[in-house]
């Protein structure tokens, strides 16, 4: 099943760039850094962008393990975000690197494996390294 979500964000004039974010029922505060002109009064774009990445990575290995009833008792991601120049590339490209900590003595080393890729198969990982549309469109 698809699912449709719509986020509203707009500024609150708590900092010259806070934006107060309404999504799926959830209100968050998104600012930059004072050294970006902000006063990190919440995470940057980025800094969601990142945790996104983390949180779908987590959610989808214990989502995975829940439906095979593998003896998983916890994951861990650390996902890091940076801009890099990369070899052969003139063009500065978005890197993402995900840690995966996957904690289960019980677990097979085939069971273990597996959640590992699966890691790499979740929904946002997919977005990000996939193909995509994004309009910008004018409101009525």
């Amino acid at each position: 099943m698809v699912r449709k979500t719509l986020a509203t964000v707009a500024d609150t004039q708590a900092s010259p760039l806070a934006v107060a974010i309404e999504v799926s029922g959830h209100h968050l505060i998104g600012d930059e850094p004072a050294t970006q002109g902000g006063a990190d009064l919440g995470p940057s774009p980025y800094d969601l962008l990142t945790a996104s990445l983390g949180a779908c990575t987590a959610i989808t290995v214990r989502w995975y393990a829940l439906k095979m009833g593998w003896p998983l008792e916890h994951v861990h991601v650390e996902v890091e975000h940076d801009k890099r120049v990369m070899a052969a590339r003139p063009e500065v490209i978005d890197a993402f690197r995900k840690r995966v900590t996957i904690t289960g003595p019980d677990l097979t080393p085939e069971q273990r494996q597996k959640l590992f890729e699966v890691a790499e198969k979740c929904p946002v990982h997919k977005t990000l390294t996939g193909t995509i549309s994004i309009e910008t469109l004018p409101a009525d």
